[in-house]
C-alpha cells in the first residue's frame, strides 16, 4: 500500500484555499469594475489565476476587444469620409486634426494658467509692497480678466450642471414623495408634469433669462447672471425623470409594509425616512442618473445662448469664428462633453451601489 503524505496534502489545501480568496477578492472588485465601466478586468484577473482560461477568453473578447475594434472601425471609417465632405470651413476633420487640436488647447490651457498665475504673483507682490510702505488702505483684489482656458470652460460647464441638478433633485424628490403618498396630490401634479416635461430648453430659457434679470439686479452678486440662466434653465428640464421615478418608486412600496406602518402608528416623518425611502431608493437613483443626463444635454443649449463661459459657449464661440481649425475644436468639445457625461452616469451609479441594492446600469 502506497504511503500518504500528508505534507503534500497540506500542500495542495493551502493552494485551493490561496485560489479560492484569490476569486473571493477577484468576485468582491468586479462590482467596482461594473460601477467603472470597467467589467473587462474581471475576466483578465480570472484567467490569470487559471479559473477557466477558455471561457474568460470568450469573455475577454467580448468585453474588451469587440468595443476596441468597434472604436478602431468607427475611427477608419471617420478618416475615410470626413475629408470627402467638404464646408465653408474646409473639410470636415479626421480623427489626426481632431487630436492634433486636443494637443493644441492643452498647450493653450497651460499657457494661460501660467499667465494668470504670473498676474496674480504681481497683485500679491504689489500689496506687500504697498503693505511694507504703511499704505494698507490701498491695497486691493485685482480679479484677473483674461480669456478662460479650455479646462476653466469645462469646470464651468460642470459647476453650473451640478448646481441646477441639486435644485431639481431638492424640488422633485419631496414632490415625488407626495405624489407617491396621496393619490389626490398626484392627480393634481399629473396634468403639470405632462405639460412641462416636454418643454424644450430653448423655449424655458428666453422666460428664465427675463425673470432673473429682473429678480437678479446685482452686478456682483454671488453668481453670474449667465451662470444662473443655464443652472435655472438645467433644473427646469431635468426635475421630472427624478420626480417621476420617485412618484413610481414610493408608491409601488409592498402594501404589507405600509400596513405594518400604520399597526404601529408611525409618524410620517419616520415612516419616510425608515419605509418610504430605503424601499424606492432604486427607483429615485435612476431618476437621479437620468436626469444628470438630461441636465448636461440641456447644458450645452443653454450656454450657447445665455452665453455662461462653459462647453456651450465655447462651441458658440467656434462656430462664431468660423476660422480653419474651428470644426476641430468643436470636435474635441463633442468628444469631451460625451465622455464627460458617461463619467457623470458612472459616478452617479456608483452612489446607487453604494446606497442600494439595484442591479441597474
Amino acid at each position: 500500500m502506497t504511503a500518504i503524505d500528508p505534507t503534500g496534502l497540506n500542500a495542495a489545501a493551502d493552494r485551493e484555499a490561496r485560489r479560492a480568496r484569490t476569486f473571493t477578492r477577484i468576485n468582491k472588485a468586479d462590482k467596482w469594475f461594473q460601477v467603472l465601466g470597467l467589467a473587462w478586468i474581471t475576466p483578465v484577473l480570472k484567467a490569470a489565476a487559471g479559473d477557466n482560461p477558455k471561457a474568460q477568453m470568450k469573455e475577454i473578447w467580448r468585453l474588451l476587444l469587440v468595443p476596441i475594434l468597434s472604436i478602431l472601425a468607427f475611427l477608419v471609417l471617420w478618416g475615410t469620409l470626413a475629408p470627402q465632405v467638404q464646408t465653408s470651413l474646409g473639410a470636415v476633420p479626421g480623427p489626426a486634426q481632431v487630436w492634433e487640436e486636443a494637443v493644441n488647447l492643452h498647450h493653450d490651457a497651460q499657457a494661460k494658467a501660467a499667465k494668470r498665475e504670473k498676474f496674480e504673483d504681481m497683485v500679491a507682490q504689489r500689496n506687500e509692497k504697498l503693505i511694507a510702505a504703511g499704505r494698507a488702505d490701498e491695497v486691493k483684489t485685482v480679479a484677473y480678466t483674461g480669456a478662460p482656458s479650455y479646462y476653466e470652460q469645462i469646470w464651468t460647464s460642470i459647476k453650473t450642471v451640478f448646481f441646477g441638478f441639486l435644485i431639481a433633485t431638492a424640488v422633485a424628490v419631496p414632490l415625488g414623495i407626495l405624489s407617491g403618498l396621496s393619490p389626490i396630490a398626484n392627480s393634481a401634479l399629473n396634468p403639470l408634469i405632462q405639460i412641462f416635461k416636454p418643454v424644450s430648453p430653448l423655449a424655458w430659457l428666453p422666460i428664465v433669462t427675463m425673470v432673473v434679470s429682473a429678480l437678479y439686479t446685482t452686478d456682483d452678486g454671488l453668481f453670474a447672471k449667465s451662470f444662473l440662466v443655464s443652472a435655472i434653465t438645467v433644473t427646469l428640464c431635468s426635475l421630472w425623470p427624478t420626480l417621476i421615478n420617485t412618484s413610481l418608486g414610493v408608491a409601488s412600496i409592498d402594501k404589507d409594509l405600509v400596513n405594518v406602518s400604520k399597526v404601529l402608528k408611525m409618524g410620517t416623518w419616520t415612516k419616510i425616512t425608515k419605509l418610504v425611502l430605503p424601499s424606492a431608493l432604486p427607483l429615485i437613483f435612476t431618476g437621479l442618473r437620468l436626469s444628470l443626463g438630461v441636465g448636461w444635454m440641456v447644458l450645452i443649449a443653454a450656454e450657447m445662448l445665455a452665453q455662461n463661459p462653459g462647453l456651450g459657449k465655447f462651441v458658440w464661440d467656434e462656430f462664431q469664428n468660423g476660422s480653419s481649425s474651428s470644426l476641430a475644436k468643436i470636435m474635441v468639445a463633442v468628444f469631451t462633453i460625451g465622455i464627460i457625461g458617461f463619467l457623470l452616469d458612472r459616478v452617479m451609479y456608483a452612489l446607487q451601489s453604494l446606497f442600494t441594492f439595484s442591479n441597474n446600469r
